[in-house]
């Protein structure tokens, strides 16, 4: 659509943790590594020389390089977490579950076929991405789900948004300026 009907699509990039993942076998140190006991796909910090090598090649771009550590890093699925005993059961999720605000995410098994997140992906056509690499991602997407927002008037009438036509030339900004206090 056109300003101000528009829609936003969140769609979250973050790593599938495969069944067969392409960005283990192309480790020249064995830094990316997948747990035999759990299927979860990380990277061994002290191993890996960044030479990213795992970024090309993973099909979703499920890896950043960090700057300052010079390693490449993914989501863990936040293993500390869900495997935490000190934790209540209800909170051993990843952070990104137990964050989100419209509850868009789920965790659990999906070789259950009586989990949430089977259930979810049976009732609502959920899908693996990208199906054709055949890595088999454990993560899946359900069908995108309408949300719908209201902007109100005056969250639209900024003096610094710029997609108000109003604000466009300098005498008029002048006029708005937030930071004006000198009195007129």
């Amino acid at each position: 659509g056109q300003y101000p009907q528009t829609e936003t699509v969140h769609f979250p990039k973050s790593c599938l943790h495969c069944e067969d993942p392409p960005c283990v076998p192309v480790c020249p140190t064995g830094a990316s590594y997948k747990r035999e006991e759990d299927g979860i796909v990380l990277v061994d910090y002290d191993k890996c020389i960044g030479c990213k090598y795992c970024a090309w090649a993973c099909p979703y771009g499920a890896r950043e390089m960090d700057e300052q550590r010079k390693v490449m890093t993914k989501c863990t699925l936040c293993v500390d977490r869900i495997y935490d005993p000190v934790l209540p059961e209800a909170e051993r999720k990843p952070a990104c579950v137990l964050a989100c605000p419209t509850s868009a995410r789920l965790f659990g098994d999906v070789h259950d076929p009586d989990s949430e997140v089977s259930e979810a992906i049976r009732e609502r056509g959920g899908y693996a991405l990208m199906p054709e690499w055949g890595t088999k991602p454990a993560n899946h997407y359900l069908p995108r789900r309408k949300t719908r927002i209201t902007l109100h008037e005056d969250e639209v009438a900024r003096a610094d948004n710029p997609l108000q036509q109003e604000y466009a030339s300098n005498e008029r900004a002048e006029e708005q300026a937030l930071d004006d206090t000198a009195p007129r």
